[in-house]
């Protein structure tokens, strides 16, 4: 009998945000499988969590894939976690299940659902959330012209971005050039964590708001 690839949730800033269920789970496998291993283990120590931790992040080779398969189909359970937040939820979990569901397709893939930074952000912005289009992360480099300029073919609103604090004053940037600098958009930004904010304003504005120390954190992007 395979073993279960559990996909766990972890909190995304407030430790108190990890559900039972995800308590639980961490401390039944014997092997955790993490975006951000030092993170991780931060959250283990916390908890009293004792299972071994290995590295499993967007550059993983072959070698980590298959170890996850071998473990399994040895019979013996594992979780995967992110950095913060749901897994495969613009992370390298999406291509671990997709892996799974082909060359183990036997192998129960589980979520063990929790905090998640797009819900928190849309649940807080005083914006219809009936249908809304998430694009993750603008691409750094390659394919970041193509990826804004498509942002006005985009027909379901509101569109969901993530963003790190070494691109947000770039992001607007792109975003006031395509859609105007009086545009409104709302910023979420430390979610769950001391510093939390969620302001309302144009992107001319949030551009001039968003440096220095409130440039830092990690950031949502909703535009309505």
């Amino acid at each position: 009998m395979t073993g279960t690839l559990y996909i766990v949730a972890t909190p995304i800033g407030n430790l108190k945000d990890i559900t039972l269920r995800a308590l639980e789970t961490l401390k039944l496998v014997g092997v955790i499988f993490a975006e951000d291993t030092r993170q991780t283990k931060k959250l283990c120590m916390h908890f009293g969590i004792s299972a071994r931790i290995e590295r499993f992040d967007g550059h993983a080779g072959v070698a980590t894939y298959r170890r996850v398969k071998e473990l399994l189909e040895s019979g013996k359970s594992a979780a995967f976690v992110t950095d913060a937040g749901t897994p495969a939820i613009s992370d390298p979990g999406s291509r671990l299940v997709e892996f799974l569901r082909i060359e183990l397709s036997d192998a129960p893939v589980v979520a063990i659902p929790g905090p998640s930074a797009v819900t928190a952000a849309l649940s807080v912005a005083g914006v219809s959330a009936d249908q809304f289009t998430f694009l993750g992360f603008p691409p750094h480099r390659k394919g970041r012209d193509k990826f804004f300029n498509d942002l006005l073919l985009v027909q379901v609103r509101p569109l969901v971005l993530y963003e790190s604090p070494h691109r947000i004053q770039k992001t607007f940037g792109d975003l006031a050039r395509v859609l105007t600098p009086d545009a409104r958009i709302v910023v979420a930004r430390e979610l769950t964590k001391v510093y939390e904010e969620v302001w309302s304003g144009t992107l001319a504005i949030a551009a001039e708001r968003f440096v220095g120390e409130k440039g830092k954190g990690e950031f949502v992007l909703i535009l309505p």
